[in-house]
């Protein structure tokens, strides 16, 4: 029995770089990967339009519609799923070229992606493929392992990996056991103990993703142009999308097999080259990506501030080159690939809609993109509906950023390397009190903020003088340093952040609280603070004018620069007449 099915070649987009990566993206995976899939592997599926059906056929078969929007959501897969389980197999029919329509933006191919991300997830969990498992021999089913959702788990390990990693560092480093093994096999001159704390590194992910690009273009054009091509397309900061790309993929992936809540994610596959506000790029990769990416950035600098005394800079640079390269790509790739992402004209309009969003109450009606309290809202839809295990497992995962703060603590110049349970108690003292602080600005802005104007500032300049006089007894009569300073910023903003989504995961519970509206002020901060921090290196950069002019030229094509050039004198030509 045979499903006869076809795949379009798509054609190579000129309209940005990143059309260009997609392009090449989707013709080996169209081509050279559906060739293979279905001979000799035979473990080919259905993969949406225009692959074809035999509708006759194929309702005999299970059918073509799907029962759950949810679990089906990459519903084309299911019916390659139902005719391979009936002994059917899907073959591939190659066309000259048949048009259609490709996402060519940042944010189209992120909601692309983060849809099939989620439908991958929702394989996973289905009977469908525990049933292809079974029924498979053993080279078939690895092959179908990993050319569907192997791609996607193997993804969340590589980014699991990476926290792993840089927390075991950690552990290392504060514990003293890294310096003590140094130190030892220095003494008694082990090379291989070196050299084995000194080769832990992260190949870069970004440049194996582009691998089959260049098989393909190699097989239809030759190699020689295949490696120009390559070498182009890294120059055009390939690497950067495609380690954007699997941060996507991880968390989305990750999420939705915790929680559940797959939803389709319509992108309109338009040609679309525009602005997105900083405002949008912040709503849609916050959580996917800028927390991890701040989070990753922190560990890696209280790294390299507590290894500085044993180990040299190159050995940290060898070690942590990848990590901080995925980290800052995913902090700053968005506004990377926005076009006019550096023009002061829309850094301006982009600051004033950011404060505007973030200020803008929330309520029934106001959409997300209006205000960031419908976002949050919106934002933790996924936990409204997750059962006790998956919110256990949430709190336990957030446990890393308490067990990260008893690490630093006792590293403080105030504790003199006091070893005392008591020192990290007093730590939580110290949260309680910032705490108390953010609460009562709160209630103060409130109750004064409208009417009372002066004395809301005399309140805020009074709290201010108390915790800057607080600081100046601590530096006189306990020793308390700069560097403890900075120490104890670098280890209470995890925790309030922990202590965040401990709340989320438990919203049923303390909804109808004070808690709860205190958590969103905390979590409204701690956005808002997010978003300075990525907005100022942004905003420096755009006082450069070659920046921009650089970013256009190199990032999209000339028929697009000519436009982005020619706009901004249409407004003042139009003035004139």
């Amino acid at each position: 029995m045979e499903l006869t099915s076809s795949k379009t070649r798509v054609q190579y987009a000129t309209v940005s770089s990143l059309a260009w990566f997609m392009s090449y993206q989707e013709t080996s995976f169209v081509t050279i990967g559906q060739r293979l899939l279905a001979n000799p592997l035979r473990v080919r599926f259905h993969y949406g339009h225009p692959d074809l059906f035999d509708r006759v056929f194929h309702l005999t078969r299970g059918g073509i519609s799907k029962a759950s929007k949810t679990i089906n959501l990459s519903e084309d897969v299911f019916a390659g799923f139902n005719s391979t389980l009936r002994k059917g197999y899907v073959t591939y029919h190659e066309y000259m070229q048949v048009g259609k329509g490709r996402d060519v933006g940042l944010n189209q191919i992120s909601k692309f992606e983060a849809k099939v991300a989620n439908g991958n997830s929702e394989q996973t969990l289905s009977r469908d493929i525990y049933r292809l498992g079974r029924r498979f021999d053993f080279f078939r089913m690895l092959s179908c392992y990993f050319t569907t959702i192997g791609f996607y788990f193997n993804s969340l390990i590589s980014v699991i990996g990476i926290y792993v990693f840089l927390y075991g560092q950690l552990y290392l480093v504060l514990s003293g056991l890294e310096k003590a093994l140094l130190l030892e096999a220095g003494l008694q001159n082990i090379q291989s103990l070196e050299t084995a704390l000194a080769s832990q590194s992260f190949i870069q992910l970004g440049l194996l993703t582009g691998l089959p690009m260049v098989m393909e273009i190699g097989l239809e054009r030759g190699f020689l142009t295949a490696l120009k091509d390559f070498v182009l397309m890294q120059l055009q900061l390939a690497a950067v999308f495609f380690t954007f790309s699997l941060g996507t993929k991880a968390h989305y992936y990750g999420r939705t097999i915790l929680h559940g809540g797959a939803k389709y994610r319509p992108t309109g596959r338009k040609v679309v080259v525009f602005h997105a506000s900083f405002t949008e790029n912040y709503r849609l990769y916050s959580r996917s990506h800028f927390v991890k990416g701040f989070e990753l950035i922190l560990l890696l600098v209280v790294y390299d501030l507590f290894r500085r005394s044993y180990q040299n800079s190159m050995t940290y640079v060898l070690i942590t080159y990848a990590i901080w390269f995925m980290s800052l790509t995913w902090l700053f790739a968005p506004f990377l690939f926005n076009p006019s992402g550096f023009e002061w004209g829309k850094i301006v309009d982009d600051w004033k809609d950011w404060n505007k969003w973030i200020q803008q109450q929330g309520g029934i009606g106001i959409q997300q993109d209006k205000s960031w309290q419908s976002w949050w809202n919106d934002e933790q839809a996924h936990l409204r509906h997750s059962g006790l295990s998956s919110r256990l497992i949430e709190i336990i995962l957030s446990m890393r950023f308490f067990i990260y703060q008893y690490g630093l603590v006792y590293h403080l110049d105030i504790s003199g390397k006091n070893k005392n349970f008591i020192v990290y108690v007093l730590s939580w003292v110290v949260i309680i009190a910032i705490f108390l602080l953010v609460k009562a600005v709160n209630i103060g802005r409130q109750l004064l903020s409208a009417n009372y104007h002066f004395a809301f500032r005399l309140f805020k300049a009074f709290l201010f003088l108390s915790v800057l006089s607080t600081i100046i007894t601590l530096s006189l009569i306990c020793e308390l340093s700069l560097r403890d300073l900075i120490v104890c910023c670098l280890a209470f903003f995890p925790t309030g952040w922990g202590l965040i989504l401990v709340a989320q995961s438990v919203r049923p519970k303390i909804e109808d609280t004070g808690l709860w509206e205190f958590t969103r002020v905390f979590a409204q901060a701690y956005d808002y603070g997010m978003g300075v921090v990525l907005f100022a290196p942004i905003a420096s950069l755009a006082w450069l004018p070659i920046i921009s002019a650089f970013q256009t030229r190199f990032l999209f094509n000339e028929a697009f620069n000519r436009r982005l050039q020619i706009q901004p004198i249409l407004p003042g030509k139009k003035k004139h007449t």
